[in-house]
């Protein structure tokens, strides 16, 4: 990161100040906590959080701020479109058998 210009990195510091003062001004105190917990954990879980909490203030579709418990609904809701569906698949080996084997 050292490489890059100072003036990338100052855009991204403004970038990431706009977003902490946005999501200052959406959350209140025990939500921003519970999010910031969740950032240590998932960083990826906690960003697809922010940006849905950042468009919808942006459109106006919070009434106020969002409380802790309003917060965990958002996090199911996320939860549950970014959800990775677990498959087992099981690679058999197929043991030398006569009757399965074609003969040249």
């Amino acid at each position: 990161d050292s490489s890059a210009d100072p003036s990338q990195q100052e855009a991204k510091q403004r970038e990431a100040e706009i977003r902490n003062t946005i999501l200052a001004q959406v959350l209140d105190q025990a939500a921003r906590a519970r999010l910031s917990n969740l950032a240590l954990v998932k960083p990826d879980k906690a960003k697809a959080v922010e940006n849905y909490l950042i468009q919808m203030a942006r459109f106006g579709q919070l009434p106020g701020k969002v409380s802790e418990q309003g917060l965990i609904e958002i996090l199911e809701k996320v939860s549950q479109q970014t959800e990775k569906k677990t498959t087992v698949k099981f690679n058999r080996r197929k043991v030398l058998d006569s009757d399965e084997e074609d003969d040249y």
